[in-house]
């Protein structure tokens, strides 16, 4: 290996999944093989209240989430599925819904057509669909009403709701072994085990292999990472992530983000969720922004443009430039719905605010447009550097809000449409 091949970024290592589709009217996302790993979240509404849930599902998606997932746990909830579509179509919202099935889903799908026709992929935990000889048979009509409907499957395991037959017989066998696994062991292997064998049996039973998600879910980082390595060498189904009960806030996030970076920078994972409990107050989306900030920083995804800010120091005292940063970064995470349309590759575009010129000019040649503001007892003068060179510089008390229409102005000339010729 030479230098330059030392010194190459890492890439993530390809995994070839099967390729699932998750459609709803005109709107196919593809999910596993050569797709982007896909972003997906989860209503905390009562599926009951349509208006709500529909206007929740809308600020998820418009935040980023290319699938969301419905509880759908009553009649109740079921007999509203399909006004909730209707009141997304209305809005010109085309995500795909997810119905989130657990204990009575083979009744509910079976009672309600409707529902089980405006959903456009199922949720299915084979540790509770039923126990004993009831267990197959109600899998199965769940099945069934994936291939009536066409609708992708995710069989998705939670170690918190673990088919305790299945664990316990394997328990069994291990106890007999000359030399018995831990009894951590025995668990991750009962995860694997019920959803690969949950998957074979709805092949079985007519459902197209192509069209089943996988995911075994854990709350500890390295039993998720254990988990999913295992899963990943052991089939070629499409994988979702997520770390499932991950907290709140900054332990929530930082979890998360551990677990699902490494797995993915080793190819496993084709769709992910941030399961992030919210904090008094704080909007649902926040679960979309921090899944699509991974993507992105593992350079995976591009969803909004890249906001480069220094930390601070004693050169730094003053407020100006983290206000500046946050403003810029706020403005452009608010404008994307409408930028992804107007402003083609806009999600592309790099801007960096430094608060002095220690670093300040080097990161801003770095960026597309940056500024170097003036920090602490140094002259009120801050150079604005464009594609490289350095464009102006920007004095008095006025300097954010002049760097604010600068931003605004290159974006309009580098991204908008050219006009038609008359």
């Amino acid at each position: 290996m030479n230098f330059q091949q030392a010194i190459e970024p890492a890439a993530p290592k390809p995994r070839r999944s099967r390729q699932a589709s998750v459609t709803w009217g005109p709107r196919v996302v593809t999910v596993g093989g050569d797709a982007p790993v896909r972003v997906q979240s989860m209503t905390n509404t009562d599926t009951v209240d349509a208006i709500g849930t529909a206007i929740q599902v809308k600020e998820l998606a418009i935040a980023g989430s290319e699938m969301v997932r419905i509880t759908v746990n009553t009649p109740e909830a079921a007999a509203q599925v399909p006004y909730i579509r209707d009141q997304l179509d209305r809005m010109g919202i085309d995500v795909p819904l997810i119905g989130d099935f657990h204990y009575n889903g083979h009744r509910l799908l079976t009672d309600y057509p409707a529902c089980a026709e405006a959903l456009s992929k199922y949720r299915i935990n084979p540790g509770n669909v039923g126990k004993g000889d009831k267990k197959d048979r109600q899998f199965g009509q769940m099945i069934e009403a994936a291939v009536r409907w066409k609708k992708a499957v995710r069989i998705g395991v939670n170690w918190g709701s673990l088919d305790q037959e299945l664990l316990a017989h394997l328990m069994d066998v291990n106890s007999r072994r000359d030399e018995p696994w831990a009894a951590k062991s025995v668990m991750y292997e009962a995860l694997v085990s019920s959803a690969i064998d949950s998957a074979t049996l709805a092949e079985s039973m007519g459902l197209d292999g192509n069209q089943i998600i996988l995911s075994c879910k854990v709350s500890g980082v390295q039993d998720l990472i254990s988990v999913y390595r295992e899963l990943a060498k052991r089939c070629d189904y499409a994988l979702h992530l997520g770390l499932t009960e991950a907290g709140m806030a900054t332990k929530g996030t930082v979890a998360s983000a551990t677990a699902l970076s490494i797995l993915l920078q080793e190819g496993i994972g084709d769709t992910i969720r941030v399961s992030l409990t919210p904090q008094p107050g704080e909007a649902r989306t926040q679960e979309v922004l921090i899944a699509n900030e991974i993507l992105q920083a593992l350079g995976l995804r591009v969803f909004v443009p890249s906001v480069t800010a220094c930390p601070g120091c004693g050169r730094t005292t003053s407020m100006t430039f983290q206000e500046l940063a946050k403003t810029i970064d706020d403005y452009l995470r608010d404008q994307m719905p409408v930028w992804r349309k107007k402003y083609p590759g806009v999600e592309n575009l790099k801007v960096a605010v430094m608060g002095c010129i220690v670093n300040g000019p080097g990161e801003s040649k770095h960026a597309d447009i940056g500024i170097s503001l003036p920090g602490t007892g140094e002259a009120p003068a801050a150079p604005v550097f464009i594609d490289g060179e350095k464009a102006l510089t920007l004095r008095g008390d006025n300097i954010a809000a002049e760097f604010h229409q600068l931003v605004e102005t290159y974006i309009e000339k580098r991204f908008g449409r050219t006009p038609a010729a008359v």
